[in-house]
């Protein structure tokens, strides 16, 4: 080696292993200074390198195994599905009152807009007797098994941020999402799978795009990996024209040689971890096809699910979400774009594209929650559903008119609607209520980082203690500002 060379190296050695090993080195005091300490208060996660994905135990018994989440992006309204309001029939075409607007921030509202009635007959379902609209009559069907959270908040109104608030907890980029905390924190029960996948519908990406499934501060190898229901299951997983799966396994092995030496070298754990995600590529070429293929499943699965193998669609997406959950898969996201009722256009329009949308979902998902329940696996698969915020009673005006050739309502971060099922959630039950109007919370708000402190609970964490060393603070998906445990859902 040229003297110069080696003298560099030596330098960048000296560099790495003081910053990183010496007890008494810059960051060591720097956090001493600051009374920050990276093991207290929090668990301790220890990863096997070379088995990034291995399974965890988490720090107390969990009711839940995995993760459905079932993303309609856009923000469906609340007040067209779940969130019945007689007094808002009644005010239909009348001018909004004034506390509505006052001190409030729409994306479009402007002036003095109509209130605006829900659009759709409602009517009470199942035992629990909780409402639904005639837009989903198989869900309806499903209603003692859902539990309903009809006083969500968040703290934004325009999609982007508020989609990454609610699959981060964080409004700003750089973050991990739910399933990377997840998968960080527990492993996933299947090595030939990532423990984190996702599959979209609806024909576009969500505003926020591939932020909303990466690993955002954490290693690479819990981001979640995207998935197709049509064409190549995983992009770049297929080797290349002229490439067998021998040429590949003497490419990889030699690959792990330099990368083995670079650790040795450096010390990098990160190189182990990459290794490691190679291996995984390479088991993934078989594993994936077999998973990803539903056109093994019989008949009558297809017809309950409404399914077409081969074709991109939500349906499809339903029965691959439940085939990779019962392959080991921790956490699934699904996101179906096309839920921004607006009313500025027909594809917008609550009674246009909106009732296309219902239409789409209503059937899959009634089949999921069903097949779910039939096999035994609802009881430890917590399945979410909702949007990114919810819709206001007031008809939109954009421009500052009295409406528009369509119908539709403007963004709402002060009051929405989810649903949960399965794994340790009351079924059957309905917790908080909204004002009269469906505008406001009148009891049990639920905020969104209560929502990610609930999920946290339900697989066996206390969401103050699942944290990870970044940027001298101990980050944690519940962020700084207070957050519960929604007790009053639990089973």
């Amino acid at each position: 080696m040229f003297p110069e060379l080696k003298a560099q190296k030596l330098q960048h050695i000296t560099r790495r292993r003081f910053l990183r090993d010496c007890p008494a080195g810059i960051g060591a005091l720097w956090m001493a200074s600051q009374g920050l300490s990276s093991a207290a208060g929090k668990l301790k996660i220890s990863h096997d390198p070379s088995a990034p994905l291995a399974p965890l135990l988490p720090g107390f018994a969990p009711k839940a195994k995995r993760v459905i989440y079932l993303h309609m992006d856009g923000a469906p309204s609340q007040l067209e599905l779940f969130d019945y309001k007689p007094q808002l029939v009644r005010h239909n075409g009348k001018e909004c009152p004034k506390e509505y607007l006052e001190g409030q921030r729409f994306a479009f509202i402007q002036g003095v807009p109509k209130m605006l009635g829900p659009q759709f007959e409602f009517k009470q379902h199942g035992q629990s007797g909780a409402w639904v609209s005639d837009r989903l009559p198989e869900l309806a069907k499903h209603v003692d098994k859902l539990c309903f959270i009809k006083t969500m908040q968040t703290d934004q109104f325009n999609h982007g941020p508020a989609q990454l608030l609610l699959h981060t907890g964080n409004q700003n980029l750089g973050y991990p999402a739910m399933g990377s905390w997840l998968t960080w924190g527990l492993g996933t029960d299947n090595q030939n799978l990532p423990g984190f996948m996702v599959l979209i519908s609806g024909g576009r990406f969500p505003r926020a795009g591939a932020s909303l499934w990466g690993s955002g501060f954490l290693p690479s190898v819990y981001q979640g990996v995207q998935c197709r229901s049509a064409g190549d299951p995983i992009l770049n997983t297929t080797n290349p024209a002229g490439i067998n799966r021998e040429v590949r396994r003497a490419a990889l092995d030699t690959l792990a040689k330099l990368n083995t030496k670079a650790h040795q070298d450096f010390g990098d754990p990160e190189t182990i971890t990459r290794i490691a995600q190679y291996e995984m590529a390479y088991r993934m070429q078989v594993s994936v096809p077999e998973v990803m293929s539903i056109a093994d499943e019989p008949q009558y699965i297809h017809e309950m699910y409404g399914t077409q193998p081969g074709k991109d669609s939500f349906a499809n997406n339903c029965l691959l979400a439940r085939r990779l959950a019962e392959n080991g898969v921790r956490f699934i996201q699904l996101f179906d774009w096309g839920w921004d009722s607006h009313g500025s256009n027909a594809g917008e329009s609550l009674n246009d594209g909106f009732v296309k949308k219902c239409q789409d979902i209503d059937k899959a998902i009634g089949a999921l929650l069903t097949d779910l329940d039939q096999r035994g696996m609802l009881e430890d698969t917590l399945v979410i559903w909702g949007g990114e915020f919810g819709r206001t009673p007031m008809q939109e005006n954009r421009g500052g008119g009295n409406g528009n050739a369509f119908t539709g309502r403007d963004h709402n971060p002060n009051a929405f609607t989810i649903w949960m099922a399965g794994a340790g959630v009351k079924p059957g039950f309905t917790y908080g209520e909204t004002d009269e109007m469906g505008y406001h919370v009148a009891s049990n708000p639920v905020h969104l980082r209560d929502l990610h402190a609930t999920m946290l609970h339900l697989f066996g964490f206390e969401h103050q203690r699942l944290a990870y060393p970044f940027q001298g603070l101990d980050q944690k998906l519940t962020g700084v500002k207070p957050a519960k445990v929604v007790k009053g859902i639990l089973a």
